[in-house]
């Protein structure tokens, strides 16, 4: 059965900013950003996720468990990070289709936290929110079949991936399919089903701006529970998701080092000639002043080669 929605035309006209964006980003070749750059997006989306269910890990100490270093703070948010890491570095092995995919994930993001990692919840819940009862969460006995019908939507509906991805998200906070860790693994699997639509959504910190906005977060599942809809969540994480793009768009190349555009741009030719106009185009932020100089220094560094002089001038990565 299809889980209850409206189509509006914000949710439309978001589709259509979100689309827009992708397109820009794929021209100006930033949907594959550097390795290091790759890291820190990681790391930022982990500790805000862990973050919104209450771990206090900073993210200095978290990319110090990336980098295999001790960290002094409380066992159980150590756990907590050290399995984030592990089921987002196995993202490409997930099948986003598959409920059972889903039961190994948990497994992974909840081993040593709670008892029967990667089980669904046979019991009742309801979800506290400081003194209130915030949600009552479908009975156990029920949890199976709602998830099945969740993941058939997911897989066989023609509506697009952006809007099957936030009613996917939505509807498992309502379902509450585990007996912890629910608020992380939608968040997960929602980048999962938007890796579907495009790989830029691997190494996007949405999970930064929905911890910005957490009150809002909350509030609006709220509202979209009583409601007995999720249009209202749509229409909010399709505002988070082309606010995630903007950033992007706005801060990538403004943030690079000389040194993080030239990794960057091997990535991107290869083995290939390129002249500095084919890097300027990559680098639409910068001069062609600091073209030239990030040049002249990767040929100083010899990690270029140069041929040619003037406007015959072309360069190439060294083996």
């Amino acid at each position: 059965m299809k889980p209850p929605y409206e189509i509006t035309n914000k949710i439309l006209n978001l589709i259509a900013s979100i689309s827009e964006k992708i397109g820009e980003i794929n021209a100006a070749h930033l949907n594959k950003p550097p390795t290091e750059l790759r890291k820190k997006n990681r790391i930022k989306t982990i500790q805000s996720s862990l973050e919104i269910e209450g771990n206090t890990l900073t993210v200095e100490q978290i990319t110090d468990l990336f980098n295999n270093k001790r960290v002094l703070a409380p066992k159980k948010d150590i756990i907590e990070v050290k399995n984030a890491i592990n089921v987002y570095n196995k993202l490409d092995k997930l099948k986003v289709f598959d409920l059972k995919s889903m039961y190994k994930a948990d497994e992974i993001l909840m081993k040593d936290l709670i008892e029967s990692p990667g089980k669904l919840r046979t019991t009742s819940v309801g979800i506290v929110k400081g003194s209130n009862i915030a949600h009552i969460a479908p009975p156990g006995e029920m949890v199976f079949s709602l998830m099945k019908d969740l993941f058939d939507y997911l897989k066989n509906d023609d509506d697009l991936i952006l809007i099957k991805s936030c009613v996917f998200h939505y509807e498992f906070e309502f379902i509450h399919p585990f007996l912890d860790g629910n608020g992380r693994m939608g968040r997960l699997w929602q980048t999962l089903i938007l890796k579907e639509h495009s790989s830029i959504f691997k190494f996007l910190p949405i999970e930064s701006i929905v911890k910005a906005k957490q009150q809002e977060y909350y509030r609006v599942l709220g509202k979209s529970d009583k409601q007995g809809s999720s249009t209202s969540f749509i229409e909010f994480m399709l505002e988070i998701i082309k606010e995630a793009l903007e950033d992007l768009l706005k801060i990538q190349n403004i943030n690079l080092t000389n040194n993080d555009r030239i990794i960057h741009f091997k990535e991107i030719i290869g083995n290939k000639f390129f002249s500095r106009q084919d890097y300027l185009r990559a680098f639409k932020n910068i001069s062609s002043a600091t073209a030239s100089r990030d040049l002249k220094v990767a040929v100083a560094d010899k990690i270029i080669e140069k041929q040619g002089d003037k406007r015959t001038t072309k360069y190439r990565f060294n083996k």
